[in-house]
Parts: structure tokens; sequence; C-alpha cells
């Protein structure tokens, strides 16, 4: 086999974790997460955890990178693409076959463009000379080191800003040292959905979510002692629904803020992913309507 990953994308609400686990139980392969906020225990529904997806005919496919952090530590895509090489090798190292799996498009393109990342500790002068600017003046320095902003997360919130700015100044400051990734060739596959069926589905997936207790899982949160700040760094689901919980906004001003923030973060995600094929990455777009078995049978064929 030419290949040595799959890598299975596309934007919020398309059925990647279902795709993907159905194709690993194939391969008799294990999924790789690839999504920046699952990584954290007790953000279930609000991360969309489909813990049932992961079963196939009743068995559980393995996974990796799902809830290995506890809520409120801060994950990057450093300490992924170190995680993500660790996994690979031991997953190679059992004679399987490893299939990456998310919709964080900085993630997947640390990986499969190999991206030279360096950790970043915290810089405490440069956060008190930061201290009191609005965000606008903070994404102002952000795009004067950094001019193409890849990720609209990053200035999101003033302590998203802050970070940025502190990983911008000390990449500039630091010579990296590439990081020893394994040689990779992977077959990309993305899912497709029309613009309207995408946002059909995100929005019957949120009402799902809250029927099911997502509002029950970030009370508990917050009850376990992390602070509105610390949930609303994270953005949309924790974002609005502790400001719902705090009072700033009323349930249906949470609903329909939401609503519109999740749609304009999968069109983000989409913007992303044809911005990696711009940037040389192929990938292969797979009818989302198609039924599960023709859709593994497609990227079986083209593995193969």
């Amino acid at each position: 086999m030419k290949y040595n990953l799959l890598t299975i994308l596309g934007p919020t609400a398309t059925g990647k974790t279902g795709l993907a686990a159905h194709v690993t139980a194939r391969l008799k392969g294990e999924i790789i997460s690839a999504d920046s906020r699952q990584v954290y225990r007790g953000m279930d529904l609000g991360t969309g955890k489909d813990y049932a997806d992961y079963f196939v005919d009743g068995v559980e496919v393995p996974s990796h990178l799902v809830d290995i952090e506890a809520a409120g530590v801060h994950y990057n895509v450093y300490r992924f693409q170190t995680d993500f090489i660790r996994v690979y090798n031991e997953i190679q190292s059992r004679g399987k076959f490893p299939v990456l799996c998310g919709g964080s498009g900085l993630y997947l393109e640390a990986v499969l463009k190999n991206y030279r990342l360096i950790e970043v500790p915290p810089n405490r002068e440069l956060r008190k000379e930061l201290e009191g600017k609005t965000l606008e003046e903070l994404t102002g320095i952000l795009k004067s080191m950094k001019p193409r902003l890849h990720n609209d997360t990053d200035v999101e919130t003033d302590r998203r800003a802050v970070r940025a700015i502190e990983i911008e100044k000390y990449y500039a400051e630091h010579a990296q040292e590439a990081s020893e990734m394994p040689e990779i060739r992977s077959l990309n596959i993305g899912i497709d959905f029309d613009r309207e069926m995408r946002r059909q589905r995100i929005t019957l997936r949120l009402k799902q979510r809250l029927e099911e207790g997502m509002l029950d899982e970030v009370q508990k949160l917050l009850d376990s002692g992390l602070t509105p700040d610390q949930l609303i760094y994270y953005g949309l689901e924790y974002k609005f629904l502790t400001l719902h919980l705090i009072g700033e906004l009323s349930y249906d001003e949470m609903f329909r803020q939401l609503e519109i923030a999740i749609h304009q973060f999968a069109k983000r995600q989409m913007t992303w992913f044809r911005g990696m094929e711009k940037r040389g990455t192929k990938i292969h777009w797979v009818n989302g309507h198609l039924p599960m078995n023709e859709k593994v049978e497609e990227i079986l064929n083209l593995l193969e």
C-alpha cells in the first residue's frame, strides 16, 4: 500500500467519526483524533464527542487523543504534534493502520505538512505589558507580527490573543528545531455536504445535544471549580452556554447566537480545507449523502 495514513476531515456535523470508525474497522486499524477540544475530559457534549460512533457492529474501534487532559489545561498544536508522533509510531509498531480524523485544520496540517513546531513557555513580562489592552489593540499587535491570521480563534478573546502574541514573539526570537515527524504518505478524504444540508445538520445536532444535557455538562464544569472565563476561553458551546448560565444571555439568545457561531465556524473550517488544497494538500471529497457502506467502499478503493 502506498499510503501509511488515512486522514478523514470535514467541517463540524458531517459524520467524520462514524465514517472513520467504519473504515478503520475494515482496515483493522486505530483512530487518532485531531480535535483541539475533544482532548478534554468532562467536555463531551459541548465538543461533540460521539462515543457511540466508535462502535461498529457492537465492537469498539481503538482511538487515541480523546479525554487525555483535564478541562482548564491549555492544550496546543505543539503538544498535539508531539502526541501524534508518539501514537502514530505505537500504532505502526503493532502492525495496525492509523486513521487520523478531525476538523481542527491547524492540527491536521501540522501533521500533513510537518510543521516545524517548538513549545512556547509563558512570558510573564510580556503578559504584564499587554495587560489592560483591548481585544482590538491586541488584534492589531498580532497582525503586525503575523499579517495573515490563519486562525480566527486566536483573536476570539483577550486571553487567546495574548497567547498568540506570546507564541509569535517566541518564534521570532528562537531558532526552530524540526520535529521528528515520520514520513507521512496520507490519503486525505473530505466529507462533502452542500451548504444548506450542512446548516440543517448543525442545527439538528445542536438541538439534540441540548436535549441530551449539554447545559448540565457546562454547569457541572463550573461547579467543579472552573471559572466562567476559563470556559469562555474554549469558545462556541462553552462560551454561549456559560454566558447563559451566569445570566448574561437568555436561553433563546444563547441558542440563536450559538447556532450562528457554529455555522460561521463550519464556514471557516471549509475555508481552511480549501486553503490546504491551495497549499498543495490533495483532498478527495466524498459525497456525504451516500450510504455508509458506499462511502467506506469508495475510500477503501482509493487506498488500494
